[in-house]
């Protein structure tokens, strides 16, 4: 600062308010822009250091998360980071992989780098275990849960988003409509399932037991459970796939019988990977999950507890549904 205050030939304590933006300081508009280009000029950067020990805020947010290390949900990771940026705060990430060991050491690397709170962010939604190190500084979940703590959670609708998938095609005229389903102990599964059944009974269709398979969420887990489902007596004209990648596998069985998707058995995923959905053909209609407002809802969360703020234990987003040419 005191470069800067010789380059620009004012005080230091002129620089000191015009980059502090210190409100009220009544700085001419002239000497403000004398300071900033003396400040480019001669590579002026903030301590960190001291501002964190002058605000008692280091103005960092650590993310402890396997998204970096696996190819869904990076929008969560894009929708933290832009919304630290915009409070003026950065993301430091460190890739988890679930172990317990790995994640305990990584909650400690974020411990000793005095960052303000942390977010543990997972790929799918499922029930995670953290380390005791969660407990000593604030915590937010996005994705997850753990049932053994009180820790805020940020979560997608999955219900919703089950409703969303089967409205869509009962609202296209389809009453035999099958369900590919997740691993049924899963709250992913639990959800998008109980919102198909909602979706049936409101519309009076009894539920068919024998039309609701399970997937396994592969492309191929999809693709054995369609054929399944279209080699009955009584195929289904429409199928729900709890997620895009068993959508994948359901349209090659579809193909393969000579049939066409969306024009004899319609089909919605869910997810809106955009590798799969806006790839296949026809584009598949599929609801999307909230990745970027988890991510950036995570961050608001964070801040507040750091401030001292209560947050909600269980923050549920809204899904859209992304209509394209499946149903």
């Amino acid at each position: 600062m005191a470069d800067v205050a010789r380059a620009a030939e004012v005080s230091r304590t002129t620089v000191s308010f015009v980059l502090n933006n210190r409100p009220g300081s009544a700085i001419p508009e002239e000497t403000r822009r004398k300071v900033l280009a003396a400040a480019k000029e001669v590579g002026y950067r903030p301590n960190a250091g001291a501002r964190a020990l002058a605000k008692r805020r280091t103005g960092i947010l650590g993310m402890v998360t396997e998204i970096v290390t696996g190819p869904f949900a990076v929008e969560t990771v894009v929708g933290a980071q832009r919304r630290a940026a915009e409070l003026g705060m950065t993301i430091f990430i460190m890739a988890s992989t679930g172990e317990p060991e790995l994640d305990q050491q990584a909650f400690a690397t974020m411990l000793e780098h005095r960052v303000e709170g942390i977010i543990y962010a997972t790929g799918s939604h499922r029930e995670v275990q953290l380390p005791d190190e969660a407990r000593e500084l604030p915590t937010v979940l996005v994705h997850c849960f753990d049932s053994a703590t009180d820790l805020p959670a940020v979560l997608p609708d999955e219900e919703q988003a089950g409703v969303l998938a089967t409205r869509a095609l009962t609202d296209a005229g389809h009453r035999r409509i099958g369900l590919i389903g997740l691993d049924p102990t899963i709250p992913a599964a639990v959800g998008r399932c109980r919102g198909y059944e909602k979706v049936l009974s409101e519309c009076d269709v009894p539920l068919d037991e024998s039309l609701v398979v399970v997937g396994g969420a592969t492309a191929q887990g999809g693709y054995a459970a369609a054929c399944r489902l279209l080699d009955r007596d009584d195929p289904p004209t429409a199928i729900f796939c709890a997620n895009d990648r068993m959508a994948m596998g359901a349209y090659d069985a579809i193909k393969e019988r000579g049939l066409g998707v969306g024009r004899d058995v319609a089909v919605v995923g869910v997810d809106n990977q955009e590798i799969i959905a806006a790839g296949l053909h026809p584009e598949l209609t599929t609801v999307a999950l909230p990745f970027d407002a988890l991510g950036r809802c995570g961050v608001d969360a964070l801040d507040a507890m750091a401030r001292g703020k209560e947050v909600p234990r269980r923050q549920v987003l809204d899904c859209a549904l992304v209509t394209r040419q499946s149903a």
